[in-house]
């Protein structure tokens, strides 16, 4: 694993918003009197929305107090989960599957669309700082590689062309539409669902 560092440049201050407040106070109050600690991960993702997809230094200081528990372990959780970003990744952060089964069915492609639209390096910012991205391990969907993640969502089933599409959307600030892209529905087959059956009658 590599080693993960916080941003050099950190704001220098940090508050959930009402409704972020709202939510982490429900969480909180669904762990039992003395184990309200164990919410920190789910606080950190909070945090982590609310502050455009990334997490300082000193919103770990807030959750660290607002959870009574030592700042350090805070902070060792943010920095070992690699789900909690440390430094900006814009609006939309793109992470692109380059392990086996995505690299045989071209996400070198993928990977060449995110340097022409995006940025030449991972984790840098696009021009227009609305977006960044990485190469990562499996993202559990290998039936449909090549694949990609943006933010919470999968867009499977991807070529260059169709990843360049999707890239332009996102940069104008659209939402483009996750699943396949080749119209497949889950994780059916291509041509049609097939059993033994069919095989055998064929």
């Amino acid at each position: 694993m590599s080693l993960r560092r916080p941003a050099k440049n950190q704001p220098e201050i940090f508050e959930f918003s009402s409704s972020s407040l709202e939510e982490a106070n429900k969480i909180v109050s669904k762990y039992p009197k003395g184990k309200q600690q164990s919410a920190v991960m789910a606080l950190l993702y909070i945090a982590q929305k609310q502050n455009d997809n990334w997490i300082p230094l000193v919103a770990m200081k807030y959750i660290a107090k607002f959870l009574d528990m030592p700042y350090i372990k805070v902070y060792e959780v943010a920095t070992f989960y690699s789900m909690y970003n440390l430094s900006p990744v814009g609006k939309y952060f793109v992470q692109v599957c380059t392990t086996t089964p995505c690299m045989i069915r071209g996400a070198n492609k993928l990977v060449e669309a995110c340097k022409e639209k995006i940025s030449d390096k991972e984790n840098e910012l696009s021009n227009n700082k609305s977006c960044s991205w990485m190469e990562v391990e499996c993202l559990g969907a290998c039936v449909n590689a090549p694949m990609m993640q943006i933010n919470n969502d999968y867009y499977e089933d991807l070529d260059k062309e169709k990843t360049l599409e999707i890239f332009d959307k996102i940069l104008k600030g659209e939402e483009p539409k996750p699943g396949s892209y080749r119209g497949r529905l889950n994780t059916e087959p291509e041509n049609n669902r097939k059993t033994l059956m069919d095989v055998k009658n064929a």
